[in-house]
C-alpha cells in the first residue's frame, strides 16, 4: 500500500488477515439479514421510502437500533439509505418478500425452522467435541421433541420440507409406479409427495404416516386437494412397526436425518411392513460426495448439528439396507439430483 510521497504504508497483520478471513468469518451480516427477514422489513416497506421511526412502529422495533442495522445491510448492498435515516427496499432485499418464490424469508426467519437451524450452529463447538447435535444443547431438547412442542416452529419446518414442486415431481418420476396399487409413504410429512402421485397416477392408493400433528396438517392438505378418499392416515413414529400390506414403502429424505443405528432401526420397520412381496424405495439428495463436493460436506455437517444424522453415498445407502435385511434391486439418479434406491425384503 503507498501512502503521500514516497512513504509506504503497509496493513497491520490483523488487517492482512481479515482481508483473507473476512468472508467466512463475519456474523453480523449474517445475522441482520436474518433479523429482517423475521421482522417481514421488506413486505413492510413495500414500495415506500420510509423514514426509520415510521418503520419501527410498523414492525415493532426500536427505532435507533432498527436504523444501525439496516445502515449497517445498505453498506452491504441490502436495502438502500435513500437519504439519511429513509430506507427503502433494493433488488437484493426484494428477495426477502413474503410471497417470493425463493422462499427465502421463511428460510431465514428466526422465528421459524429455518432461522432456528442456523442458530444451532452457534452450538457447533459442542457438536464437534461430543459428537452430538448441537440442536439440543442451544434449543434446549432434541430437534423432534422441540419440533412437537412448539408450534410454530413444527408448521414451518413442515412447511419447508414441501416446498420445491420441481423437485417433488422429480423424486416421484424417479420411480416407475406402474403396477403399484398401494404406497405407504413412512414420515412423509403433510403429504406433498403423496399428493404429486396421487395425482399423476388416478389408479393408486396410499397411507400418510407421520406423528399425530404433522399427520393432521396432512390431512388438512390432502383433503383441500380433493385426495383423502384414496389416502389412509397412520399418525405414529415410523420406530414402531408400520401399517403392513402396502405395495412399496416410501421414504423420501427421512434416512439422511438419522445416525446409522437408527436408520437401520426404520429401513427394517418398513421391511418388515414389506414383507417377502413388498419394495422399500429410500429417495435421498444425490448419493456421492463427488457430485458437489461442498454441498455435499455442508449438508452432512449440518445434518450432525441438528439432527445427529448424515449425508450417504450409495454404497453407504447400500450397506444401510443390507443391515436391514434389504437388497439393492436398482440404483436410479434423477435430473434434479435426487438417488432412488429400490429395495427388496432378504428372503429367508
Amino acid at each position: 500500500m503507498t501512502g503521500t510521497g514516497d512513504e509506504t504504508v503497509h496493513p497491520t497483520a490483523w488487517q492482512a488477515a481479515w482481508e483473507v478471513l473476512a468472508p467466512v468469518t463475519d456474523m453480523v451480516t449474517p445475522m441482520a439479514v436474518r433479523v429482517a427477514a423475521t421482522l417481514r422489513l421488506t413486505d413492510l416497506m413495500g414500495a415506500d421510502e420510509l423514514p426509520v421511526e415510521e418503520l419501527a412502529r410498523r414492525s415493532g422495533a426500536d427505532a435507533d437500533a432498527l436504523g444501525r442495522l439496516l445502515r449497517h445491510l445498505s453498506c452491504h448492498g441490502v436495502y438502500a439509505e435513500r437519504e439519511p435515516g429513509v430506507f427503502a427496499v433494493n433488488e437484493p432485499a426484494a428477495l426477502l418478500a413474503a410471497g417470493h418464490p425463493s422462499m427465502m424469508r421463511d428460510r431465514l426467519d428466526l422465528d421459524g425452522f429455518g432461522g432456528q437451524m442456523d442458530v444451532a450452529f452457534t452450538g457447533l463447538l459442542h457438536t464437534v467435541r461430543t459428537g452430538r447435535p448441537a440442536w439440543e444443547s442451544v434449543h434446549g431438547a432434541p430437534i423432534w421433541r422441540h419440533l412437537a412442542a412448539h408450534r410454530q416452529v413444527g408448521e414451518s419446518f413442515d412447511a419447508l420440507m414441501a416446498t420445491g414442486a420441481d423437485d417433488l415431481t422429480d423424486a416421484a418420476e424417479g420411480y416407475d409406479w406402474s403396477g403399484v396399487r398401494h404406497v405407504v409413504d413412512v414420515g412423509g410429512g403433510t403429504g406433498a409427495l403423496i399428493a404429486e402421485m396421487l395425482s399423476a397416477h388416478p389408479g393408486l392408493r396410499a397411507t400418510l404416516v407421520d406423528l399425530p400433528d404433522t399427520l393432521e396438517r396432512g390431512r388438512r392438505y390432502l383433503t383441500g386437494l380433493g385426495l383423502d378418499g384414496r389416502c389412509a392416515f397412520a399418525g405414529q413414529s415410523f420406530f414402531e412397526p408400520l401399517p403392513p400390506g402396502g405395495d412399496v414403502y416410501v421414504l423420501r429424505r427421512v434416512i439422511h436425518d438419522w445416525d446409522d443405528a437408527d436408520a437401520e432401526r426404520v429401513l427394517r420397520r418398513c421391511a418388515d411392513a414389506a414383507g417377502p412381496h413388498g419394495r422399500v424405495v429410500v429417495i435421498e439428495s444425490r448419493g456421492g460426495a463427488d457430485d458437489d463436493p461442498a454441498m455435499f460436506a455442508e449438508m452432512d455437517l449440518r445434518m450432525l448439528v441438528i439432527s445427529g444424522g448424515r449425508e450417504r453415498t450409495v454404497a453407504d445407502y447400500t450397506t444401510l439396507a443390507d443391515a436391514a435385511g434389504l437388497d439393492v434391486a436398482g440404483v436410479r439418479h434423477t435430473p434434479l439430483g435426487n438417488v432412488v434406491l429400490d429395495c427388496v425384503p432378504r428372503s429367508g
